[in-house]
């Protein structure tokens, strides 16, 4: 792996403590902070749906190869944030769970397919799937959190995951590792089809 690739997830924390400061350095106690920051980083951690579909992103963006492999989990979390504020304002988005788990159906279906698209059209798939996903964390804003705070903890929160997913997708250099991640794909679909028929 690249140094570059490497430095992610310090380079996204970095930004966030100089964008917000007053986050960076607040302590877990710290009631803003445990209910805003720390919830939000969490909030997609603890969802099978959240978690499969951002992977999903990342390794789909590593099958693609650049640029896509560096703009689909930068596409991601930013329209992710618009519906996360769409949520936080009340403004309905129908079908939000049912998005979600089509999310991971479709993602997953696009990996085990190795279907490569072009980049505008991954780019509208990626971008509405997103919509879905930060509309679910916005409507679930604890009512003591700063919004601000919350959707900083999970548009960073999302980008680990996508670079989680980049990583798994290196894995596609080698005959054995591409067939590894289409089958990784074609069990992200699954369940994501367990998710619609609430299996999960």
């Amino acid at each position: 792996m690249s140094n570059t690739s490497r430095n992610v997830p310090y380079v996204l924390l970095l930004l966030a403590a100089i964008g917000f400061p007053d986050i960076a350095v607040a302590h877990v106690d710290d009631p803003g902070f445990a209910g805003g920051f720390v919830t939000g980083f969490t909030h997609p951690l603890f969802g099978w749906d959240h978690v499969l579909a951002m992977v999903a992103v990342g390794l789909w963006g590593a099958f693609l190869g650049a640029p896509a492999i560096w703009l689909l989990p930068v596409v991601f979390p930013l329209i992710m944030a618009f519906g996360g504020v769409l949520g936080i304002v009340g403004v309905p988005v129908p079908a939000v769970e049912t998005g979600i788990a089509l999310s991971s159906v479709v993602l997953g279906s696009l990996i085990a397919a190795a279907l490569r698209t072009p980049l505008w059209i991954a780019i509208i798939v990626v971008g509405s799937f997103a919509v879905f996903h930060g509309h679910a964390h916005g409507t679930e804003l604890p009512n003591a959190a700063s919004p601000i705070a919350y959707s900083t903890g999970f548009v960073i929160a999302t980008g680990l995951l996508h670079l989680l997913g980049i990583m798994f997708g290196f894995l596609t250099a080698w005959p054995a590792g591409t067939q590894a991640i289409r089958t990784a794909g074609a069990a992200i679909a699954v369940a994501g089809i367990a998710f619609i028929v609430g299996f999960f």
